[in-house]
């Protein structure tokens, strides 16, 4: 609390007739007796006959002595507001009938300005004795037939008190005696609990393996997916590929063709070159051994021969050295995974590009 508000509680206490005078320095540290005693005196101006606890000692002791007083408070409160309400509506009734006084006004002067009548006057009169007659004595036969009562409802109780002895006895008496179905019963409920708890071990490794498996779909599922994202993506390449190394090929064709007819003429003077080396090989000495090259004994037969023989061995080795190189290219190419079927498709065009020069030599 700040010093404002400690101010303003002293006021107000010592205006409402605290009895002890409370100065600022009772609450320099906390002081609940004060604040017990505080409450207690409060209450009692709300409702002498009420009763708090006094001991407020321990924890739980103060616990309980605020929930009490917040409980009487709001009580009070609750019937204060009824209160209220109830003198705001008998207020406006009270209004409403003042209101009504003006015509009420003329109307009881009348009455009084009139002379009374003897007979009227008697006859209402007896009318009312007769009323507070019947009254008095169904006043009295209630109190007959109280009497009467009375002592019918002591006979009904001391009855139901005489059936509650022995339905008390009788209870006492099966609860000393065991059933003999007991021992079966107790064993069936502890292998029902055991059953149970097998059933709920089972329903739980159940839902984690239906959670389990619902995550490994979701996984292949994914993964379906990805696969067949990658495998458009590699037919799109292959296409893309294929249409360029067809285009590639045509335009290598169309260059073989020109340049065909170009190396006709070159050819003859190739072959004679390459006979004559041929011829001249033959002549030579071998070294280490100091013999001497000799033909066959065919004449101008036995050089063509070793000249077309000579020329397919340098083809062969020519279609070899390929061969590896397109090897070696396939071999990177699988390393490479989703391209090795670009590879293929390289090693078959130029495998038909060394057929076309092949077939140009010739």
């Amino acid at each position: 609390m700040s010093y404002r508000d400690l101010r303003n509680f002293t006021e107000m206490m010592r205006a409402l007739g605290y009895p002890r005078l409370i100065s600022m320095e009772n609450f320099r540290s906390p002081n609940f007796p004060l604040v017990s005693e505080v409450l207690i005196w409060l209450v009692k101006r709300y409702e002498p006959n009420m009763t708090l606890p006094v001991d407020v000692d321990t924890e739980q002791d103060r616990v309980f002595f605020i929930k009490a007083v917040a409980q009487f408070m709001i009580t009070d409160l609750k019937m204060a507001r009824q209160l209220a309400s109830e003198i705001t509506s008998k207020g406006a009734l009270l209004y409403d009938i003042l209101g009504k006084e003006a015509d009420l006004r003329d109307l009881r002067a009348a009455a009084i300005a009139r002379p009374l009548e003897i007979n009227e006057t008697e006859k209402v009169l007896r009318v009312s004795i007769r009323e507070v007659l019947e009254q008095y004595q169904k006043m009295r036969d209630f109190l007959s037939n109280g009497s009467s009562d009375e002592v019918n409802l002591e006979s009904k109780i001391e009855k139901r008190k005489k059936e509650l002895e022995r339905n008390r006895a009788r209870l006492q008496t099966l609860q000393s005696v065991r059933p003999a179905f007991m021992d079966e019963y107790e064993k069936l409920e502890e292998d029902l609990q055991k059953q149970y708890e097998i059933y709920m071990d089972k329903y739980r490794n159940l839902c984690f393996l239906e959670q389990q498996l619902e995550d490994h779909h979701r996984v292949e599922q994914e993964r379906f997916e990805e696969a067949e994202n990658t495998l458009r993506l590699m037919q799109s390449k292959l296409r893309e590929e294929e249409i360029r190394l067809q285009k590639s090929a045509n335009s290598n064709e169309d260059s073989d063709s020109e340049i065909q007819d170009d190396d006709g003429s070159d050819d003859m003077e190739h072959e004679d070159r390459r006979l004559g080396k041929f011829q001249m090989g033959r002549s030579l000495p071998m070294q280490g051994r100091g013999g001497r090259i000799v033909g066959t004994m065919h004449g101008g037969d036995s050089d063509e021969d070793a000249l077309e023989d000579s020329e397919m061995d340098v083809e062969d080795e020519d279609n070899e050295d390929e061969d590896d190189d397109e090897d070696e290219e396939e071999e990177i190419m699988r390393a490479r995974g989703p391209k090795r079927d670009l590879g293929k498709l390289r090693r078959q065009v130029r495998q038909n590009e060394s057929f076309v020069e092949s077939d140009n030599d010739f």
